[in-house]
């Protein structure tokens, strides 16, 4: 089992950045790679970026290439989405997910955090 805390969420104006977080931890040996999606209210959760767990190799959707970083520190288990230039239309719940192979299909996730609400003001 995995347990995902998110954290790092909150309100900013546009043009603003935001950076969160993802602690993971238990039997952390068996993820492959560490994810972050997004659901807006009305709308289906969106991925966003993924990273390799060894290698850190990363990819993204294509409306925050250039804008979000993904990165992660084995050492401490964390995973972390910065976030620049956002726009209110990144106005979403963020959830951290944590794969056993790498994907972007959010039934491909084994494990999920609770979320973190970030708001995005025009």
């Amino acid at each position: 089992q995995v347990e995902l805390v998110e954290s790092g969420g909150g309100l900013v104006q546009a043009g603003g950045s935001l950076r969160l977080s993802c602690a993971a931890s238990g039997r952390t040996v068996s993820i492959s790679a560490m994810n972050w999606f997004r659901q807006a209210p009305g709308k289906e959760r969106e991925f966003v970026a993924g990273i390799r767990w060894n290698g850190g190799n990363s990819y993204y959707v294509e409306s925050v290439k250039g804008r979000f970083a993904i990165s992660r520190d084995n050492a401490k288990n964390t995973v972390y989405l910065q976030m620049n230039s956002l726009k209110p239309e990144d106005t979403a719940n963020y959830y951290c997910a944590a794969a056993k192979r790498v994907g972007s299909d959010p039934m491909g996730m084994d494990y999920w955090g609770k979320g973190t609400l970030v708001t995005v003001s025009s």
